[in-house]
């Protein structure tokens, strides 16, 4: 090493800054990945009826639904697109109890959470329902 020329320490140092860089920028990009998948952007409560609950996918086969919300007021009657809620799902629990209200016609509080991003395998939205709260 006491013989090494100034170009090849050149070259050595230049060698360990790009390492570095790269290293520092492969860490950046997990970080933002793992926030776009488990990051939650909101969180909340529709209420309404299932209208339907389905697998849907080519490849990633995932359930998606819809929520007529039943709206009155302004938004009455102007649109059916107004008045629906697309969401995904990702337990088979909550597939199972949306299918159930689905089938019986009966109101529901649906909890969501929405995430940052939409990733192709975990649904066709971005809106993740956790829980079905059947109302009396």
């Amino acid at each position: 090493m006491e013989n090494e020329s100034f170009g090849q320490k050149v070259k050595r140092a230049t060698f360990t800054f790009i390492k570095r860089v790269l290293l520092v920028a492969l860490l950046l990009l997990a970080c933002l990945l793992a926030f776009w998948q488990w990051g939650v952007y909101e969180e909340g409560i529709k209420a309404g009826k299932v209208l339907s609950v389905s697998q849907k996918g080519y490849i990633f086969k995932t359930y998606e639904g819809k929520l007529n919300l039943e709206t009155f007021g302004a938004l009455k009657g102007t649109s059916p697109i107004a008045e629906s809620f697309d969401f995904s799902v990702e337990d088979d629990e909550v597939v199972k109890q949306l299918q159930e209200v689905a089938l019986s016609g009966e109101r529901v509080n649906l909890h969501f959470i929405k995430r940052y991003v939409r990733f192709p395998w975990r649904g066709d939205t971005n809106v993740f329902i956790e829980k079905v709260e059947r109302l009396k």
